[in-house]
């Protein structure tokens, strides 16, 4: 899952990307109001962490222009305001939720994933394909009921892969929703992930799942 913070205070912003990271997730970052918005109505996110007092446009104006748009991405809104009125205007602006600095990052995080939980009630949390079953909430993946152990950067891969069956996910995508927009690592990490995937998914079952198109990127 990717995640977008949209936080001035720099030691809180790489506070709460550490967290994230250490929890699976992409992260991108963004440091004022008008990059946050540029960013968010240009790549797909899974959540939006959105300050309220924002430099050049404030949190209020950008969750009002991404909702105008027909951004529908759960954002959880941070502010030091506590009264009653800021929490109304913070929601009323299309804000999913509201938490108050400071705040513990355990409390954070169970905010977090209960809004992706919520976001994904319509839906079945359960991604399954033949018999390997991912659940994106628990972070469990099986095949054949055999608990399958997988690094957050293969799990991520793997959910993306098996949200899209049937398509070819090119290597520039696996890359864009697994790594923030500032990767520039090793350019054949894709690959040298989706080697040590197979081994994890495939290796042991006659049936191969997971399908290389050579020169674009994978199936399955």
């Amino acid at each position: 899952m990717r995640v977008l913070i949209i936080e001035d205070e720099e030691r809180l912003n790489n506070i709460l990307k550490k967290g994230f990271v250490e929890d699976g997730f992409a992260v991108d970052q963004a440091f004022d109001g008008e990059e946050g918005q540029f960013l968010a109505e240009n790549e797909d996110y899974d959540l939006i962490v959105l300050d309220l007092m924002l430099p050049k446009i404030d949190g209020i104006e950008v969750c009002k222009n991404l909702r105008a748009k027909n951004i529908r991405t759960p954002i959880l809104m941070l502010t030091a305001r506590s009264t009653v009125e800021d929490k109304i205007k913070g929601l009323d602006s299309g804000a999913d939720d509201y938490i108050t600095k400071p705040f513990s990052f355990m409390e954070f995080r169970s905010r977090v994933h209960a809004l992706i939980r919520r976001s994904h009630k319509n839906t079945s949390p359960i991604l399954e394909i033949d018999n390997l079953k991912l659940n994106p909430l628990s972070h469990k993946v099986t095949r054949d009921g055999k608990i399958i152990n997988l690094t957050p950067k293969e799990f991520a891969i793997l959910e993306l892969l098996m949200r899209n069956s049937g398509e070819v996910v090119t290597r520039t995508k696996i890359i864009e929703h697994v790594w923030d927009y500032n990767f520039e690592g090793m350019s054949n990490i894709v690959d040298v992930l989706v080697v040590t995937l197979r081994k994890k998914i495939d290796k042991e079952y006659k049936k191969k799942l997971i399908k290389t198109i050579h020169g674009v990127g994978y199936t399955i």
